[in-house]
């Protein structure tokens, strides 16, 4: 009998799993990122369909052992359609006391602990809050617990490669993995050729980690386990052939406004100030020089938009990405561009707030910003993206309509979103449909007021060009000249212009569709961003039980869909989660005089599918 098959039947439980939650919880040095996005990577190669959160501290450097810089790391995967990261865990990896106290909660009963003993100190006991030392009471008697002197076997490991101490300790997020790795049956090829590339400079802090990946996944195969400490099975999932690769909702925002830049044949050019947690845009479009973008670290929030704005101007699309304390900074140059009628892409991944908040932690409360945000009636679209990977398509949709309509678009992702990452079928480029922008060259009869007919756009013409000459500012100007305009009337006409223009952007959006269920019933869940995994699950567990439920999720936040009002008409009740204290749900009331109803959460964390199916029974006994 194997050792997988002697755990399993002294246990008595059965090891296939269609979906299982793992979660990494240590310091923010401890390596939990690394230690997760490893163990991601080699589920995504073995085939498991899966959704990760990365949960960080706030903190830039917290006290050792202290609960408030314990850095996490969560991912769902499996066999089945995976969209969360998950609502309960099902292995919870801790390594100090701080770990367990913060994370425990989140484990199921019965569920597994790997816990470094080593790091249960008494000064450590008593930085986390305990009393007594629960790995000696009866505290954890409800889960199973694998106690192992991770540091001691780490630091016995690494001996022969001459590291100090403290570089010897850093290894055991490796070692760690290593035996997550075994757990899972997962291959550790991928993470030692992954290790011999990050320190190809420093070749014994690399065999020192691979020894000890090696070490912990060495050890699950010969320890004698304690009985009843499951080893897991989880097969491949069913997905359609193709080129994979994981993706961040970062990544994708950046390929994504790469995508657009190409199909639009413009130059990008990305002006940004960094931000938790929008720098890591900045960073991934930092060595894309190859692809005509250009970025540009400016000295503030205000400059970086304004040079944006500027390289619009100049017949380059604009960029500049942050979240919600830079968006606030960056109002007085989106009027600008809303004014001068440029196109001009924003990109806010939404954090904790107000002000700094919760920087490390993600929230949707920045909607009423965007969509109200500026002085004067300056009405602009905004677009939100689903999930890690739709923030491709979504930024490739938000350049169409901002160089078509020759406008700003705001671009709603979030924390979660941003963070968090997915296996991505990568698509055919081929088959992305192209919409190239044509600068304007007619001499005769210009002026910067001239407009398209049908879209309402003004002419895009690049200053410089011969017999185009012109200016362009903040002032009003006159509709039919481009001159300067103080007249009350012209004022009027100018202002309904730029709103007709937006408002009939709703024609060429896409209709609403239904997400999941059908278009008639007694409820619909309607949301909007990275809530759309949580609903999706929920909804579709109501359904399995017969429940009569479904689920519209909103890209086109302004203009809507033209025929969202109704779709909505067609349902009793509406249901509206949102990470914010209900933002969305009174545009939908006052805009379409729908009672819908809110589900609010402004903890700092998303949505769990209990959360949103509790609601859903709620709503459902209301409308019998």
């Amino acid at each position: 009998m194997s050792v997988v098959e002697k755990i399993n039947s002294d246990a008595g439980l059965d090891n296939e799993r269609s979906t299982i939650v793992v979660r990494f919880a240590g310091d923010s040095g401890d390596g939990m990122q690394l230690t997760g996005n490893n163990f991601t990577n080699a589920s995504a190669i073995y085939g498991n369909d899966l959704a990760t959160f990365p949960d960080y501290p706030a903190e830039i450097r917290a006290p050792a052992g202290a609960k408030f810089g314990v850095s996490a790391f969560q991912i769902c995967f499996g066999s089945d359609e995976v969209t969360t990261a998950g609502d309960e865990v099902d292995v919870l990896v801790v390594m100090n006391p701080a770990a367990l106290i913060t994370n425990l909660d989140l484990l199921i009963t019965g569920g597994l602990i790997i816990v470094d003993i080593d790091a249960f100190t008494a000064k450590n006991l008593k930085r986390a809050g305990y009393e007594n030392n629960p790995l000696e009471t009866d505290e954890l008697d409800a889960y199973r617990v694998l106690p192992i002197s991770i540091t001691k076997q780490v630091l016995d490991t690494v001996k022969p490669f001459g590291l100090s101490h403290k570089f010897a300790v850093r290894c055991k997020n490796m070692w760690t993995l290593g035996l997550t790795l075994w757990l899972f049956d997962r291959s550790r090829e991928l993470i030692i050729s992954g290790l011999r590339t990050k320190f190809s400079n420093n070749s014994e802090i690399a065999d020192a980690n691979i020894a000890a990946v090696n070490a912990g996944h060495a050890f699950g195969e010969t320890a004698e386990l304690p009985s009843g400490i499951e080893v897991y099975k989880i097969l491949p999932a069913s997905v359609p052939a193709g080129l994979y690769r994981n993706i961040t909702g970062t990544e994708a925002l950046a390929y994504g406004v790469i995508a657009g830049g190409q199909l639009s044949n413009l130059p990008i050019f990305f002006a940004s100030y960094p931000i938790t947690p929008a720098s890591g845009l900045l960073h991934a479009l930092s060595n894309q020089k190859n692809f005509d973008v250009i970025t540009f670290q400016a000295e503030d929030e205000i400059a970086a938009v304004c040079a944006a704005l500027g390289a619009s101007f100049a017949g380059s699309l604009g960029v500049t990405s942050s979240s919600g304390p830079g968006i606030a900074l960056k109002s007085e140059a989106i009027s600008l561009a809303i004014a001068t009628e440029l196109p001009l892409l924003v990109v806010n991944t939404q954090r904790g707030g107000p002000s700094t908040g919760l920087p490390t932690k993600t929230e949707q409360s920045d909607l009423n910003q965007s969509l109200f945000g500026r002085h004067g009636d300056s009405s602009l679209p905004v677009v939100s993206a689903s999930s890690a990977l739709d923030c491709f398509e979504v930024a490739i949709e938000a350049i169409r309509i901002a160089t078509k309509y020759r406008t700003p678009v705001i671009l709603l992702s979030d924390g979660y979103m941003a963070n968090a990452s997915e296996p991505w079928k990568v698509p055919n480029f081929d088959e992305i449909k192209p919409f190239p922008v044509q600068h304007e060259t007619e001499v005769e009869g210009f002026t910067p007021a001239k407009r398209d007919p049908d879209t309402l756009a003004r002419v895009w013409a690049k200053p410089g060009t011969k017999g185009l000459e012109h200016r362009i500012g903040g002032i009003e100007k006159d509709a039919n000249t481009g001159d300067i305009s103080y007249e009350p009337a012209n004022h009027q006409l100018m202002t309904n212009i730029r709103k007709q223009k937006i408002d009939g952007i709703s024609r060429d959006i896409p209709s609403q569709e239904i997400s999941l269920g059908e278009s008639r019933g007694k409820l619909v869940v309607l949301g909007w961003g990275s809530t759309f995994g949580a609903i999706h699950q929920a909804v579709k567990r109501a359904r399995q039980e017969g429940l009569e439920v479904s689920h519209i999720h909103i890209r086109h936040i302004w203009p809507m869909p033209e025929n969202l009002n109704t779709l909505l008409a067609g349902f009793e009740r509406v249901l509206m989660p949102e990470m914010n204290t209900g933002q969305l749900v009174k545009v939908i009331r006052s805009t379409f005089l729908i009672d819908a109803l809110s589900l609010s959460k402004v903890s700092g964390q998303p949505f769990k599918i209990q959360e949103i199916s509790d609601a859903i029974y709620s709503c459902l006994e209301e409308v019998k």
